[in-house]
């Protein structure tokens, strides 16, 4: 009975910290685009463009590891579209516009973790033969949270809006841009007008 007991604590221990880490997944809930300072609106279509760039503002999407500090630079894009046409975003691009008018495209979600490099593994002593054993650090940008909060929509139905991050490497200067082009209307394949989107640091 008593080892009945035990197994029965540890299954609702376990329960408990799944049920902890969907809470934590689930924290980070982007507002409507035009509550941000960076929103452009054009054919009732509002795109809003806000970079993740403090530990701030960072900790609510992705924790403790801010990928700001590992050279790369988080762009949140709200999309709400408030038009009578479904918006087809499958050939939506966004890249990131310096003051000296270069575009950056941006990194897909799944290569993030590969920028950096990795760090490399600190060494600990150990006994011979075997030799010194290799202790790997975690890789910061290696995390769900990357892949999990990118932008994937790829259609968005009148009167409803989607939300991700794009990412790219560089910094974050005054006087940048984001340049979102290739959103089409479904029916017509009409491509709307570019938008072009200071960012508000």
């Amino acid at each position: 009975m008593a080892f009945v007991n035990k197994c029965l604590a540890l299954l609702l221990a376990g329960a408990a910290l799944c049920a902890a880490a969907d809470k934590e997944k689930s924290v980070f809930q982007p507002g409507p685009a035009a509550s941000y300072p960076a929103h452009l609106t054009v054919s009732n279509v509002t795109i809003a463009a806000a970079p993740f760039e403090t530990d701030e503002q960072a900790r609510p999407a992705f924790g403790k590891n801010n990928p700001y500090k590992y050279g790369i630079l988080p762009v949140l894009i709200v999309i709400q579209n408030d038009s009578n046409e479904t918006l087809n975003l499958e050939g939506m691009k966004v890249e990131f516009v310096g003051p000296d008018r270069v575009h950056l495209d941006a990194i897909p979600a799944d290569e993030v973790r590969y920028v950096s490099g990795g760090n490399k593994p600190g060494v600990m002593s150990g006994p011979l033969p075997t030799g010194p054993k290799i202790r790997r650090r975690k890789n910061p940008l290696d995390s769900w949270e990357i892949e999990g909060r990118a932008f994937s929509a790829r259609m968005l139905p009148p009167k409803q809006s989607a939300s991700g991050f794009f990412y790219f490497q560089t910094g974050i200067r005054s006087n940048s841009q984001v340049y979102v082009t290739g959103l089409r209307e479904a029916r017509t394949s009409k491509e709307l007008f570019f938008f072009e989107i200071p960012l508000q640091r």
